[in-house]
């Protein structure tokens, strides 16, 4: 199964670089203090290369599901913490059966053997929104600090997550594509919090650049209001970009008026796609670990912003398709998922990898 099934590896792009507004950049502008120096993106990157690879999938291409064998192919990981559930981790992840997703959980105790998968969020009823499936993970945590542990926040008694969505089955992320809203008593098992998607293609001020199909949500929650970077897409060149809406209260939510934040870069690693947007507080700064498509492969990268308005991306892949020395990511290394372990000061980055074992779930540690 290819990355979107038809993305063309010779596609031609005429994307100019641009400043926040939209208009093509004029070299005194490049000096604002939105802007970040190289000498920054390379320290502010430095931590996060180098790391060194899990030699097997954590979560494997043909992992049988009690109840749901059918499903294979695994992707978009995103792992966490349950408050009371001390020294468990779980991780949400999708799986297609040949005509849509559903979303699964797992857990483990040693952040490497993942046990217990079951599902998660299944399909939507004939005729709405979700119907093709849900893919959760976009949670709502009690921090956003990167090094803080990665824990499910009550909100009004509940768990929160955004999710992405399809409207038919039959295929492989069926356009157009929404969004919704979730929730849970348990963190484990996830239902609709309300019963209209909260972003599409259909609103009015849906922009030039996302009308084809909206894409997957990121939530983060900082200083009293929630921002979803998602990605989206235009046709007919199949270029995905990264945007931001905002939200007072996760169910309303209002499109940022300087969409894209995170744009494709002609020749570049992300010439194709910027997607899969995941933000976390490093320091002084914001970091979004994303994947780009360009050059023959998708790669993770990352963008940096002090405000997490405007963001500027480092041009190097942090780790590049082919990395694996198994093969495990020959074609594909995307949709990560980043979480640190404090005992032994180790990060755990899980991401999907596409290779000589199918579409499955691979994982770099900072530390051996």
């Amino acid at each position: 199964m290819g990355l979107k099934q038809t993305v063309k590896h010779n596609m031609k792009l005429t994307v100019s670089p641009r400043d926040r507004t939209g208009d093509v950049m004029k070299p005194q502008e490049q000096a604002a203090p939105w802007n970040i120096e190289q000498g920054d993106l390379d320290a502010w990157a430095a931590p996060y290369r180098g790391w060194h690879y899990a030699a097997e999938p954590v979560i494997a291409a043909d992992m049988q599901i009690p109840g749901h064998e059918k499903f294979h192919n695994f992707d978009a990981p995103t792992v966490y913490q349950i408050p009371g559930a001390a020294g468990k981790w779980f991780m949400s992840f999708i799986g297609f059966n040949g005509q849509g997703y559903n979303s699964f959980v797992a857990e483990s105790e040693d952040m490497v053997h993942w046990t217990a998968p079951r599902l998660a969020m299944g399909f939507g009823k004939a005729g709405e929104f979700d119907f093709g499936g849900c893919v959760i993970g976009a949670y709502l945590y009690e921090s956003y600090d990167i090094r803080a542990p990665r824990l499910l926040k009550r909100r009004h008694g509940k768990y929160w997550t955004l999710y992405g969505c399809y409207a038919r089955q039959g295929a492989y992320e069926i356009d157009p594509g929404y969004e919704g809203v979730a929730c849970s008593e348990d963190g484990l098992c996830w239902r609709r919090a309300q019963d209209r998607y909260i972003l599409s293609v259909h609103e009015a001020n849906v922009g030039e650049w996302e009308k084809h199909c909206i894409y997957q949500p990121w939530l983060v929650e900082h200083q009293g209001r929630f921002y979803n970077y998602y990605n989206a897409k235009h046709m007919p060149d199949w270029i995905e970009q990264m945007g931001l809406a905002t939200s007072q209260d996760l169910l309303g939510w209002s499109r940022y008026a300087d969409n894209p934040i995170v744009r494709v870069r002609p020749g570049g690693y992300d010439e194709q796609f910027c997607s899969d947007g995941k933000v976390f507080r490093d320091g002084d700064h914001w970091v979004m670990f994303y994947f780009g498509v360009g050059r023959g492969g998708a790669h993770i990268m990352a963008a940096f912003s002090r405000d997490l308005l405007h963001w500027t991306a480092h041009p190097e892949p942090l780790y590049r398709a082919g990395g694996h020395p198994g093969g495990l990511d020959a074609t594909y290394a995307h949709k990560v998922s980043l979480v640190y372990e404090a005992a032994s000061d180790t990060f755990y980055l899980y991401y999907c990898a596409v290779g000589n074992r199918g579409r499955c779930i691979g994982l770099l540690t900072s530390r051996i």
